[in-house]
């Protein structure tokens, strides 16, 4: 089975038709290969070619106003596929959809998503409107963050 790296073009269609004011959080669940599979034969772990993703687009990422507003450890899937884990969970916040777009436009992180593609066995990437917490699991509050 092939993972999910990169979106579609009718997805990302959608994404960037919904432009609604206000920051977006995006869910980022990432599972690393263990050899990076890079097109020109360059050797390095999964690990290493998603450090090297990091470094070259994180200030790409800084300068459109991104920022890590979570990030945890996995430990355990309690509820779904036993099998499933993932090397990297975290939440990124960017204050707009045209943030975002401006960052994967961006010559820099064009260049640096290749190293992103060799890393990731498989992801998902969950987009999100920031709410207020409520108090109970079964609240969903409607006003923004």
């Amino acid at each position: 089975m092939t993972g999910y790296i990169d979106p579609t073009k009718e997805v990302f269609a959608q994404f960037r038709e919904n432009d609604r004011a206000g920051p977006i959080h995006m869910l980022n669940l990432v599972r690393l290969r263990d050899r990076a599979a890079y097109g020109d034969g360059r050797t390095a772990t999964g690990a290493e070619a998603y450090a090297a993703y990091g470094r070259e687009s994180g200030p790409v990422f800084t300068r459109v106003g991104g920022r890590i507003a979570w990030m945890g450890g996995f430990e355990l899937m309690l509820i779904g596929p036993s099998d499933e884990r993932w090397d990297h969970c975290f939440i990124a916040e960017y204050p707009s959809v045209a943030a975002f777009v401006e960052m994967i436009r961006d010559p820099v992180y064009r260049e640096a998503v290749k190293h992103r593609q060799a890393a990731v066995e498989d992801s998902r990437l969950i987009r999100l409107k920031p709410l207020v917490p409520g108090k109970t699991f079964g609240e969903i509050p409607q006003k923004p963050r």
